[in-house]
């Protein structure tokens, strides 16, 4: 879909977009393949995005954000690293997933706490739900935290956490009451530093190489009860609640994501030529790029409307999770088509439709399964 029929965006999305466009440009860019051998961004990185007011715009004026509560701004964000390939800035994790908590469950104190140095990047965020033996199934974490009074103590450990290397902040889902099933998890805030709290290995994943992705580990850790986010025992719900944004989230990166590969495949077609042609004048090629465009239209048209509603405050779980398994499919079909297109260069490293095969392999598994998704859908349905 081109951009001038997206109706759903405005000229301020569209100014947002260039500012975007130009710091992925100028302060991404150039050393992506660095960050990606080093397997993390540096932290510098997130004080200039801070810098430039791209992280929480949707944090109150009063804790140092714009107040700006529009996620067209997110969609923009994620359109615009796709677009520069920039798969290491954990921006929308924190942007888009994390900060909400702290907005929505935050006292004013932990807000005029933490708040402003989430706006600015001077404090990175991370969440930690999945445990070595938990994964989709939330209510099988070990981790607990034990009332001692005035704080808690808190033990276990924690894997495939998105920022976890650079994180000043870790919302960690623990259990408060052992009897209690979903009413006994609780959200604790950890900080760096923290006595007990200790950093595991910076993960070697297949994709998403500047990304840090770290196992956590907490060994008697005193969790002041200020740092309880929300109320005890309300840790479920409060996931519940903000998954659906998340899940958009995902979708907006995995809908931009199908419109870069599309343009990959669309150039290369034109310009690598076979048998004295370019390759896209052989039917079969032509063919398969006009069915990549279509399911890339639909998929655009589709998270849009899902961005409206979200605005509007009508987007419902079961669709946001239709948004997340669909989008992320098609996102992993459409880049293993476009490996085929590409030959032997589709299987270089160097090429970025190699490393974009890489990159998309996880969104279908985070933020909740294709298969956790289908099963959400399908019991809304009544099945």
């Amino acid at each position: 879909m081109s951009r001038a029929t997206r109706l759903l965006l405005e000229p301020e999305h569209e100014s947002f977009r260039q500012t975007v466009r130009s710091f992925v440009e100028k302060e991404i860019a150039p050393h992506h393949a660095q960050w990606e051998r080093d397997g993390i961004v540096p932290r510098e990185l997130w004080t200039k995005a801070g810098a430039l007011g791209l992280l929480c715009f949707d944090v109150p004026e009063e804790y140092g954000g714009a107040g700006v509560r529009d996620f067209r701004y997110h969609m923009v964000m994620a359109e615009e690293l796709a677009r520069g390939g920039a798969t290491g800035p954990g921006f929308p994790v924190h942007t888009d997933i994390i900060v909400p908590y702290l907005t929505s469950l935050g006292t004013e104190e932990q807000k005029q706490r933490w708040l402003p140095g989430c706006v600015s990047g001077e404090t990175i965020t991370a969440i930690a739900m999945t445990e070595p033996g938990a994964g989709s199934d939330l209510q099988g974490i070990r981790t607990t935290a034990v009332d001692k009074g005035d704080h808690y103590v808190l033990n276990g450990s924690k894997t495939f956490i998105s920022n976890g290397i650079n994180a000043d902040l870790v919302i960690v889902v623990a259990r408060t009451d052992p009897e209690a099933g979903h009413k006994g998890i609780s959200l604790l805030v950890v900080e760096r530093g923290m006595p007990g709290f200790e950093r595991g290995r910076n993960l070697d994943k297949i994709g998403l190489k500047a990304q840090d992705t770290a196992e956590l580990f907490f060994d008697d850790v005193e969790v002041p009860k200020a740092n309880l986010l929300g109320a005890e025992g309300s840790g479920f719900i409060s996931l519940m609640m903000n998954l659906p944004q998340e899940r958009l989230s995902i979708a907006t990166i995995a809908a931009a994501a199908c419109e870069q590969v599309l343009a990959m495949c669309l150039d290369y077609a034109k310009e690598r030529e076979a048998f004295g042609r370019p390759i896209g004048a052989f039917q079969h090629n032509r063919f398969l790029v006009a069915e990549m465009a279509t399911e890339t239209h639909i998929a655009r048209v589709f998270v849009d409307d899902c961005v409206r509603r979200h605005n509007e405050g009508t987007l419902d779980t079961s669709l946001a999770a239709m948004a997340k398994w669909w989008t992320t499919e098609l996102q992993a079909k459409l880049v293993d088509r476009a490996v085929q297109l590409h030959g032997g260069y589709g299987y270089m490293s160097e090429y970025p439709v190699a490393r974009a095969f890489v990159d998309s392999r996880i969104q279908t598994i985070y933020g909740g399964t294709t298969e956790i998704q289908k099963e959400i859908i399908g019991r809304s349905l009544g099945l």
